[in-house]
Order: structure tokens, then C-alpha cells, then sequence
């Protein structure tokens, strides 16, 4: 079948370590209104209810802040995202810090019981932390920790409160299954910045990283060929596209962590639009757009609308095996 695209937007930035990410749906959204674009007039968008008034009260949880908010928002991502695939639609979701990817994969997960999903997450940072290990604080880096269900108690360097972890097996547990992928269906794009612990669970588990180099050694189709290889037993592919995986000097320092020597945007829309050309490709998310930190104006939003305005484009083009 034809994709019909969904968008689905969550202003959360609880998961975050600087302010801003919770306006970057809007910004995309004004990037497209400068253009005089209609395409968010075009499809349905569903917005997320955001919980960012954690953000005035006394984080209560040092090693996963605001995670209390944050499990509200796993449970919100959860049910539009089977409601979606559901109704046969294809979910771009758009948000402010990466936490949320955890709750779109279990989403993902939840809408497709029994089936193996396989993620693609493009992105300069790993993702991989725990309450255990986290050196922030922040959830937002811990996301595939989620997914994973991995502690990483053999790296830990905090002693999460109880309640911290009881909030923790929450976001792990989130949709009914756990873990909600293996690590061989976990293939890493442009990552860069990673603490030891997280070099742990790579090294350990053998998650395959393309690296920027690699990439423009071996060509874009050519990883992608390899990538489709090796997720070939998987049933559906999530893909998560984190703005900082592209180098900040070619579009702007608009993100919470950038990180030199990315991706350059035609390759990040290059490496999307390809991984789209699967069929099991079920649904993207793109984070960490953040316009309170960008010196160029609005040059990240107006970055991130080109790529989903291809996207949309492309969907249209491609049908979607659920």
C-alpha cells in the first residue's frame, strides 16, 4: 500500500542537558511557513502532550532527570504510535530531545507484537547510558539503554534512589516487552562521541557503526546495501535521525551536543531517502533541533524541514510492508 503520513509531534525536552529542543517542532513548522511550504497543512499531525513544567520544579532525580515526566511521555509516544500503524499510516515524529526515541521504538514494538524490528539510528552519540553510568544526568542519552534493557551494572558509577530505578524498569518495560530489541538489529550511523561505558556495550554486543569515514569511503549505497543485509531478518526498520549526527559547521550549532566532522545535509538526506527504499522501513523520528542555541537564525529547522519535505515526497513513491 501507498504511505498516508502522519506527523507526530513531541515538544518535550526533559530528556535534555540545555533549553530550547522543546521548539524545535515549531521551528521546523516556521521553516516551512518561511517557504511558504503547505506540506504540515497537507497531513494530519498529532501532538504529544508535553510535560516541560517539570522543568520549573526541583529535579528529584539526579541520574535521570525529570524521568518521572518522561515515562509519560513513553506511554503518550506508545499509544500514537499504534494508533497510527493501526490506521495503516506511515509516523514521522518529530521532537525535541532523543529520550523519546525510546518510547517511538517501543511504540514501534508495541504496534507489531511478535514481529523483530530493526533500528537504524543516525546520530553522533551512542545513546547507550543508564541511571548506572549516566556522567549527566541526562536521559536523553539514554535511550537505547531502554530498548536494550541494559543497566551496564559492571560500569556503574551511580547509586540510582530506588524510586529513580523504579521509574527506570518503567521506561524498559514500556509496551509490554523487554528488551524491546537484540543487539545485532542495532546498526549505528555517524556515532563519534562516546563515553568508555557506553564503548562497553558497542565492543561487547558488536554493534556495527558506519562511521562518517566509512561512509564516504565505501559510498552510500554501498553501506546501505550492507545495512539492508544485515537487518534482512528483521520484519520492520525504525529510523532515528539525530540533527547532530551532520557537522555543525555546515549547518549550525542548533542541536544541545554538536559534535564535529559530521555527516554534510545532502549526505544525511542521501543516507534517509535510501533507507527508505525498504519496504520494512515503518517509521522515522527526527530530534534535537534546538533554535535557542543556533547562531544562524533558524538554519538547523530550515535543515531538518528540507530533509522531511524529500521524505514525505519519497513516502509517496514508496509502499510500506506492515
Amino acid at each position: 500500500m501507498k504511505n498516508k503520513v502522519t506527523f507526530i509531534m513531541n515538544p518535550s525536552e526533559l530528556g535534555a542537558g540545555t533549553r530550547g529542543a522543546s521548539m524545535g517542532p515549531g521551528a521546523i513548522q516556521s521553516a516551512a511557513r518561511e517557504k511558504e511550504s503547505t506540506l504540515f497543512g497537507e497531513h494530519e499531525i498529532r501532538w504529544i502532550p508535553e510535560h516541560n513544567f517539570l522543568l520549573d520544579q526541583e529535579n528529584r532525580f539526579p541520574h535521570a532527570k525529570h524521568i518521572d515526566g518522561i515515562v509519560q511521555i513513553f506511554d503518550s509516544l506508545i499509544e500514537e504510535i499504534k494508533n497510527c500503524q493501526n490506521r495503516q499510516e506511515f509516523p514521522i515524529v518529530i521532537a525535541g530531545d532523543h529520550s523519546s526515541g525510546g518510547g517511538t521504538l517501543a511504540g514501534v514494538c508495541a504496534a507489531n507484537p511478535g514481529k523483530r524490528v530493526g533500528v537504524i539510528w543516525i546520530d553522533a552519540h551512542g545513546d547507550l547510558h543508564s541511571p548506572y553510568t549516566t556522567p549527566s544526568g541526562n536521559v536523553h542519552g539514554m535511550p537505547l539503554a531502554t530498548a536494550l534493557a541494559e543497566d551496564n551494572i559492571d560500569y556503574a558509577r551511580n547509586q540510582p534512589a530506588p524510586e529513580t530505578v523504579q521509574h527506570w524498569n518503567a521506561l524498559k518495560n514500556a509496551g509490554g516487552s523487554s528488551p524491546k530489541i537484540e543487539a545485532q538489529d542495532l546498526v549505528f550511523m555517524g556515532v563519534r562521541d562516546t563515553e568508555k561505558e557506553e564503548n562497553a556495550i558497542i565492543d561487547s554486543k558488536g554493534i556495527r557503526n558506519y562511521t562518517v569515514a566509512e561512509v564516504r569511503e565505501k559510498g552510500i549505497a554501498q553501506c546501505l546495501q550492507e545495512i539492508e543485509q544485515k537487518l534482512s531478518a528483521c520484519d520492520l526498520i525504525y529510523i532515528s535521525f539525530d540533527v547532530d549526527s551532520m557537522d555543525p559547521e555546515l549547518t549550525s550549532h542548533g542541536t544541545g551536543t554538536p559534535v564535529p566532522n559530521g555527516f554534510t545535509p545532502d549526505e544525511a538526506k542521501d543516507i534517509i531517502l535510501g533507507l527508505l527504499e525498504n519496504p520494512k522501513t515503518s517509521c522515522f523520528e527526527l530530534v534535537e533541533v534546538n533554535p535557542c542555541l543556533d547562531e544562524k537564525k533558524n538554519k538547523m529547522a530550515e535543515t531538518a524541514f528540507d530533509i522531511i519535505q524529500e521524505i514525505v515526497q519519497k513516502l509517496s513513491d514508496v509502499s510500506w510492508n506492515n
